[in-house]
């Protein structure tokens, strides 16, 4: 369905209020980690520039580095940064290399003031807050490493990044996993109508609003293929909790609760077609220039002509039984409903199939929600 407004093509490209979008700046344990390199960069730095290694340095580069990742996360200071990036590229260039030098002078400051307050060290509190010569130059290369390799951690994806690291797709390899296929209905016609500036502006924040959803259920965003996104987990972890089935309607969820928003800026409310389906892949790490993970297999290809299913059933959510047998109990609220079989375009094989959608009129009580049972023996009101 799509809601079109007369200047909608214009405000895809104003300074209109975006859908509300909350990004993730990782678990406890990202910070954990963070603030240990930082630290073992403090620990460097006396071994270098002092005597050896002290504790007071260490705490100075645990705190030291955790306040420059937080700033450039836009953990702190989101405001002051997005004005910053819509410089042109020298100005902005200058302007983060001089914001970047004033957040370690104020967080060695900082840092300072709490060590001396504690009682850490014996130095005055002036000298504990001034930083030395030495280590303004060398915190601002240590801080723009830490800072590059998390921007191509973030532009990859965590996982794929420590994939990368460990070289676990050197060789293929066989494993079991699920995907989701998301689609972005009406984007054709938007595009054909605004023009594709306006289309793309609208799927940037169509994906923005995916990424924080699929982070809390512990998915993977694989790639971006056009108005459509694909999304996996490996078999187990898809189907605990029943995170892929939980992940697509907290998405469709988080879209809907922006409804004004959307159409305030877009005179548009994204709609998704879902597909959800798993099994046996090869995975492996490929190219020479340009490396990627790919997944080669006939699920990949499954969950495509799955997705493709949504238009002739009139559903927004399929999954195949393949998936939804191993689910041991769909979300509070989540019930399914029984297709039968299907022959998907371009493939020999029949698929059973099932969709899912929010209960609406009634509730089922007294009754728990299992995999097929469930599958075969309730319908939607």
């Amino acid at each position: 369905m799509i809601t079109v407004s007369p200047r909608a093509d214009e405000q895809a490209c104003m300074g209109n209020p975006e859908p509300k979008i909350t990004m993730s700046n990782g678990a406890a344990g990202f910070w954990i980690v963070i603030a240990a390199i930082s630290a073992s960069f403090g620990a460097l730095h006396g071994l270098l520039f002092n005597d050896g290694p002290t504790l007071l340095g260490v705490i100075y580069g645990a705190c030291v580095g955790t306040i420059v990742v937080a700033y450039e996360r836009s953990a702190a200071f989101a405001p002051y940064r997005e004005r910053l990036r819509r410089l042109p590229t020298p100005a902005f260039m200058l302007a983060a290399t001089l914001s970047l030098v004033a957040v370690i002078v104020s967080a060695i400051s900082a840092t300072g003031s709490a060590v001396w307050a504690l009682g850490v060290t014996d130095k005055m509190l002036p000298e504990a807050m001034m930083p030395k010569f030495s280590t303004i130059p060398f915190a601002l290369a240590v801080s723009m490493l830490l800072v590059s390799v998390l921007r191509v951690r973030d532009l990859i994806g965590s996982e794929t990044f420590a994939n990368f690291i460990l070289g676990r797709y050197h060789r293929p390899v066989s494993e079991e996993r699920i995907f989701l296929f998301l689609d972005l209905v009406g984007s054709t016609t938007y595009a054909e109508r605004h023009g594709d500036l306006a289309a793309q502006t609208l799927l940037k924040s169509v994906f923005s609003v995916i990424a924080e959803p699929v982070r809390h259920y512990r998915g993977r965003v694989d790639d971006y293929v056009g108005d459509q996104v694909i999304i996996s987990w490996p078999f187990a972890r898809g189907i605990e909790d029943a995170r892929c089935v939980a992940c697509v309607f907290a998405i469709r969820r988080t879209i809907e609760d922006a409804r004004d928003q959307w159409v305030e800026r877009f005179g548009f409310m994204p709609e998704l077609r879902a597909a959800l389906h798993g099994g046996s892949i090869v995975t492996a790490d490929i190219g020479v220039d340009r490396h990627k993970i790919a997944y080669f297999g006939d699920v990949m290809n499954a969950t495509a002509r799955l997705e493709g299913l949504c238009r002739e059933t009139k559903r927004s959510v399929l999954v195949s039984e393949a998936v939804l047998c191993k689910i041991p109990a769909l979300p509070n609220g989540i019930e399914a409903e029984a297709l039968g079989r299907h022959v998907l375009r371009g493939r020999s094989g029949e698929m059973v199939v099932h969709a899912l959608a929010e209960r609406r009129r009634f509730a089922v009580v007294g009754r728990p929600n299992h995999g097929c049972e469930v599958a075969a023996s309730h319908r939607m009101a």
